[in-house]
């Protein structure tokens, strides 16, 4: 018999590395759960979720291997994208169960600083134009998710599973970390204490207050243009009190910007731009403190080295 048919057969029925990765994050988060079982507001649900997310990620699969094409493949890394919004949210279901500790990173910001980074650069870059640039650098982030995937799968199809593996992968450290460091971010937390106090402080302690209260109050409702709405919808839909330390928004923008440097120093250029408007807009639309910030641009490269030396040496075909 044909070997290269035989080798072609068994990738056919093989996994993606970003298939495993959600498999064992979902088994993972699955034994969170019963561990902190009477502690959760609905864990059943939570758990009726993961066996759902489970069934369904081999439903992709199932098609490829009834008509495998570059399209069905495609399905199968895009299923694994999307459920990354479920996954954002459901971090909160478990950091609401602890207290709050913004009123620590406030007062590093503060102590570093001398001053609250969030509140001064709207100060100092209050303009119109300012506001949307900053807005558009921010609401770029999916965007720039969505060009590296393509590139990768369109111009470098070899590399598309590191390159996903890496992206998902980051994806997940980040939430992990994020179940058990409750830090909400200026946009929430600021909102919830005496408006004295933002500036200069001293930072309450807040406790649990988040989790009879995960509501957003948007910091740049009625102001700004296209971009700044479209960024609060973004928010209004699928914000929670969760994941300001350290960002991910600037952690996987930093491994999209390592990504498309190793593909093309184009791509890059092109890119870093609305990298640069991304890193300055979290802290300026107060969604993280200025530390939050910086840990984010030092995690981003951090998880690149990581998860690509778990697919090289691990995962590699």
């Amino acid at each position: 018999m044909d070997i290269k048919f035989l080798q072609r057969e068994e990738r056919r029925y093989k996994l993606l590395a970003v298939e495993k990765i959600n498999i064992l994050y979902n088994l993972l988060t699955t034994l969170f759960i019963i561990v902190l079982y009477d502690s959760l507001n609905d864990p059943q649900k939570m758990l009726t979720d993961r066996f759902f997310i489970l069934l369904l990620t081999f439903v992709p699969i199932y098609i490829y291997t009834r008509y495998p094409s570059p399209a069905t493949r495609f399905l199968r890394i895009a299923g694994q994208l999307s459920l990354l919004s479920y996954w954002y949210p459901d971090t909160f279901e478990f950091n609401r169960i602890f207290a709050n500790l913004d009123h620590i990173f406030a007062q590093l910001d503060l102590t570093l600083f001398g001053f609250q980074p969030a509140l001064m650069f709207e100060q100092v870059c209050s303009s119109f134009w300012a506001r949307e640039a900053f807005n558009l650098g921010y609401f770029a982030y999916y965007p720039m998710i969505a060009s590296i995937v393509f590139y990768y799968f369109f111009a470098r199809n070899k590399e598309v599973e590191r390159c996903t593996f890496i992206l998902v992968g980051s994806f997940y450290i980040f939430y992990i970390i994020y179940m058990f460091l409750p830090v909400a971010g200026p946009q929430f937390y600021f909102p919830v204490i005496d408006a004295d106090l933002v500036a200069c402080g001293p930072y309450p302690e807040i406790g649990n207050y988040f989790n009879l209260h995960p509501e957003i109050s948007i910091a740049q409702s009625g102001k700004g243009g296209l971009f700044t709405h479209l960024v609060g919808l973004a928010q209004a839909s699928g914000e929670r009190p969760t994941a300001a330390f350290p960002s991910s928004h600037i952690g996987i923008s930093t491994v999209i910007i390592i990504l498309a440097w190793r593909a093309r120093k184009w791509l890059f250029l092109t890119l870093l731009p609305f990298y640069i408007l991304l890193c300055c807009a979290t802290v300026y639309i107060k969604a993280h403190y200025l530390v939050d910030a910086f840990a984010g641009v030092a995690t981003g490269v951090l998880f690149y080295m990581l998860t690509a030396k778990i697919f090289d040496r691990y995962l590699k075909e």
